[in-house]
């Protein structure tokens, strides 16, 4: 558990942090989670829960795609989540709530989508169990928990070469680590990937999950995609006996 100097600690760095926030607007990083929550399978009815949603900048892009769902985003910050409610209050589907998700309950409602955009990194690696126990009681049969963060290896590198650039926790996350303490909780990883985002090396990872409801059925592809796949790599590769 934090130590509540520890925790003062961090929601005052995220309070002062706020004002940063605002004058940055929409970039490429929120697209980016915008875009990648969607092809993982975002429906326009999705109830959605974001967990360190700062002043809501990513909230407000998520909820523009659930205009028949809605949207609960949660930060440590009082003064991000105050900031968030004036920026955004025009969308009637998008509401916010100061949470570290510790004690989150909301008595048996369920999400469609879980997103963590950047914010693991944030979060001692010791609370992360307990965190997705929470998520776990608030997930259904269907639920995706959609994650974001730097890549470690990058991270590494700016903690040694741009350690002015971090905030007040600020660590790489093993994968493995977390993917554990997912899966612990109900969830099977169904992709990850590294990619490049604001720099060629790497910098950016990101992880979908989904419920891990035993499979009643399996279902063949047609002979003719199978088909279709081994000819298109035969041909990629000049493979012609």
């Amino acid at each position: 558990m934090q130590q509540p100097e520890e925790k003062d600690k961090v929601v005052s760095f995220y309070d002062q942090f706020a004002e940063k926030q605002a004058k940055t607007g929409i970039n490429s990083r929120h697209l980016s989670i915008l875009d990648k929550v969607k092809q993982a399978g975002l429906q326009n009815n999705h109830r959605i829960l974001e967990v360190g949603c700062g002043i809501g900048t990513v909230s407000h892009l998520l909820a523009t795609q659930v205009p028949q769902g809605k949207v609960l985003a949660v930060d440590i910050s009082p003064e991000s989540i105050e900031k968030a409610k004036v920026l955004w209050k025009d969308q009637k589907n998008l509401n916010f709530e100061v949470s570290d998700m510790s004690d989150f309950d909301k008595k048996g409602e369920t999400f469609d989508f879980f997103v963590f955009p950047d914010v693991l990194e944030h979060i001692p690696v010791d609370q992360h169990l307990r965190l997705f126990q929470n998520i776990q009681k608030h997930s259904h049969t269907d639920s995706v928990i959609f994650i974001h963060i730097p890549a470690p290896r990058y991270l590494q590198w700016m903690i040694e070469n741009e350690p002015e650039k971090l905030q007040v926790i600020d660590q790489p996350l093993d994968s493995g680590d977390l993917i554990k303490s997912i899966t612990s909780n109900g969830f099977f990883l169904e992709k990850m990937e590294t990619y490049s985002l604001f720099f060629e090396e790497k910098d950016y990872q990101y992880f979908v999950f989904r419920s891990a409801k035993p499979l009643r059925s399996s279902t063949p592809k047609s002979k003719w995609a199978v088909l279709k796949e081994r000819i298109r790599i035969r041909l990629k590769y000049g493979l012609t006996k």
